[in-house]
């Protein structure tokens, strides 16, 4: 890499952050702290996921009944599939951003919360916010491992999914379609395994939220 590239992408990582730090704190002027933006983040993400969860089962369903259903109109049925993989890519990227926008004010909420602590003059009081801190970190790690490893599960759906989409795409036949067929219990386990993973990611976005509501 260039010294001269080096230096812009230098320049724009710190102007980014310099423009969340903006935002969070005219947030803070108006009454809105990261603790109140972090539970939106994580609820915004748990929509996402949620959303996700909903596409990628819509999209087996129009797989299923692609390779289950004889004598249709197989380029009707793949413009259909291949909405619903155009419609599943969207919905994993909006888990991707939503994880990152919470990941963002989850570092500025826990740098700020580290740095008030010192700031108290009671022992007491210190040592309580510094337990309260340690225990929504430990309680975030899970969270935010729940999710990535659920946004993980993801990407191999969807290349299985734009494969079907491809092939079908060439082979519109009734031959394309016994093929497909054995490929239908592979992609039913990967789907499952992800849904596992979105509802556990769930679960635990419905807990941490309601830990720091507590």
């Amino acid at each position: 890499m260039s010294l001269t590239r080096w230096f812009f992408i230098s320049f724009l990582l710190l102007s980014l952050a310099g423009c969340q730090s903006a935002y969070y704190g005219a947030m803070e002027k108006v009454g809105v702290h990261k603790r109140d933006i972090m539970v939106n983040r994580v609820e915004s993400a748990q929509e996402a996921q949620t959303d996700a969860k909903e596409q990628f089962e819509s999209a087996l369903a129009e797989f299923r009944s692609i390779v289950q259903i004889k004598d249709q109109d197989l380029a009707q049925r793949y413009d259909r599939l291949n909405d619903e993989y155009e419609d599943s890519k969207d919905a994993a990227k909006s888990v991707t951003d939503r994880i990152d926008a919470m990941e963002d004010v989850s570092e500025a909420l826990f740098d700020e919360w580290e740095d008030e602590i010192e700031l108290y003059s009671s022992a007491n009081l210190k040592r309580q916010s510094a337990t309260k801190l340690s225990q929504t970190r430990r309680q975030y790690s899970g969270l935010i491992r729940a999710m990535r490893s659920a946004e993980a599960r993801m990407e191999p759906v969807l290349q299985a999914f734009q494969d079907q989409v491809l092939f079908l795409k060439h082979n519109l036949n009734a031959r394309a379609i016994d093929s497909l067929q054995g490929e239908l219990g592979s992609i039913e386990t990967d789907v499952a395994q992800l849904i596992r993973e979105m509802e556990r990611s769930i679960a635990e976005s419905e807990a941490f939220i309601s830990s720091l509501q507590n």
